[in-house]
């Protein structure tokens, strides 16, 4: 896939690793349609990209007929749909066992919607939508990049539901990608290390320098533009389909 054809749906598109994709691949002469829940930094956003290359729309990616509808006005408005890159998702943290009681089910089970469910279902609606768009080389349709974490692999202490979760988006990558391949649809997840968002530039000086030094080499956060990179490497590299990539650095999460 040629970047500068791009017409791509970015969940979690508003800030963070998501807003990173958006402007790498308007960089590149794409165009996308921005996912998220936060109206007014959808607006900083869009007003940053340019609004000829790129529009908001207030989504809940846990919202099946919402997600079928926005994921059919953004086709409409980009002229086509041929990637989607799903980067919304939430912590979740919390210990089974807590000071006071055990997890309550519905923490559990909102992580699990959020990041399992709703990258499941806005990739499907995105494929309904990609199966019957023109063919390029190879006969590819479309690509399919969802965001898993390095939690899947090593979840450390409060972070079940979490680790859950991504475990889950790694698990489908293949299955779907199996089944989408008939469309010529590839689907592939990056599962990122520790990379520095919102969430982390909020943290004491001496938190962000334990979580660098944790990192074997680089040691130092990864930046949401090595993401967005990775992101635009696996839209054009067409042979790579299936496959889950860590983004990491060479760390291992320690048990806490």
């Amino acid at each position: 896939m040629q970047l500068a054809n791009t017409r791509a749906i970015v969940t979690g598109g508003v800030s963070g690793l998501g807003l990173a994709v958006a402007h790498r691949l308007v960089a590149a002469g794409g165009r996308v349609a921005l996912f998220d829940v936060d109206d007014a930094k959808g607006a900083d956003a869009v007003a940053a990209l340019g609004d000829a290359s790129a529009r908001y729309l207030r989504t809940d990616v846990t919202d099946e007929d919402g997600v079928s509808a926005n994921v059919a006005a953004a086709a409409d408005w980009l002229g086509g749909l041929n990637a989607c890159i799903n980067c919304a998702g939430i912590l979740g943290a919390g210990r089974v066992l807590g000071r006071e009681a055990p997890m309550p089910l519905a923490g559990f089970s909102r992580t699990v919607m959020v990041n399992l469910v709703g990258s499941f279902n806005i990739a499907k609606a995105a494929a309904a939508v990609m199966q019957h768009s023109p063919t390029g080389d190879d006969s590819e349709r479309g690509v399919i990049v969802n965001t898993a974490s390095v939690a899947a692999y090593e979840g450390q202490i409060g972070q079940a539901a979490y680790s859950a979760s991504k475990g889950g988006v790694v698990a489908m990558t293949l299955p779907m990608a199996r089944e989408l391949a008939r469309f010529g649809i590839r689907v592939n997840t990056i599962a990122p290390g520790i990379f520095w968002t919102p969430m982390v530039d909020g943290m004491p000086d001496d938190v962000q320098a334990s979580l660098s030094a944790s990192i074997p080499f680089p040691s130092r956060l990864g930046q949401p533009e090595e993401f967005a990179d990775t992101v635009a490497w696996i839209l054009g590299q067409r042979y790579l389909n299936g496959e889950t990539i860590r983004l990491d650095g060479a760390v291992r999460l320690a048990p806490k």
